[in-house]
């Protein structure tokens, strides 16, 4: 496989971490450099390890996850979401602007974030493409991409100070749904 395929696959599986990193940019304090780069450490070792496992896995580990991977994706991301909503609700979104990740809530975001970089790792092993590179590309552009999203988010929290926990929550939320309703509709009109 070809370079660029790997950075634009790359490219695709990191979207979900962006979108989270824009959604904790959007309540963190200005000087948070060390937990914009744990968080986004972690979700490349997610992005980049996750493929390598599968890929290892083979066909015997796409069985046992392909039937419930997007049901794992949706419960994770719609606890965290739902969390986030109801702390919103509850507090002065304002007030919360400086989010504590524990090491807890990086790994169930990472894992949530991650999920379909096993399918893609799973995908290289069957066409006998070997993991190494193409793993350290989707761990590195998810790095980058992360880190980015921060600032995006940090840019749109000052402009939306008001409920920006509110909204992350309904994003992190609406992923969870987007993810399973991918896997469910096809089964549905299929």
């Amino acid at each position: 496989m070809d370079f660029l395929s790997v950075l634009l696959i790359g490219i695709s599986l990191a979207m979900d971490c962006f979108t989270v990193c824009i959604c904790t940019g959007m309540v963190m304090e200005r000087r948070q450099v060390l937990d914009t780069l744990r968080m986004a450490g972690m979700f490349g070792f997610f992005q980049g390890a996750m493929p390598a496992v599968a890929w290892l896995g083979g066909l015997a580990f796409r069985d046992l996850i392909a039937a419930y991977d997007h049901w794992v994706a949706f419960g994770l991301l719609a606890i965290i979401g739902g969390k986030m909503i109801h702390e919103a609700l509850r507090n002065d979104a304002c007030a919360v602007r400086s989010p504590s990740l524990s090491w807890g809530a990086l790994v169930t975001l990472s894992v949530a974030t991650s999920i379909d970089a096993l399918a893609v790792g799973l995908s290289l092993s069957f066409l006998k493409t070997p993991i190494v590179g193409p793993a350290i590309t989707f761990g590195l552009v998810t790095v980058v991409v992360s880190i980015v999203g921060v600032v995006v988010g940090r840019r749109a929290g000052d402009l939306l100070r008001d409920k920006v926990q509110l909204v992350g929550g309904l994003i992190l939320a609406g992923i969870g749904v987007k993810i399973l309703l991918e896997h469910l509709l096809p089964t549905v009109l299929g």
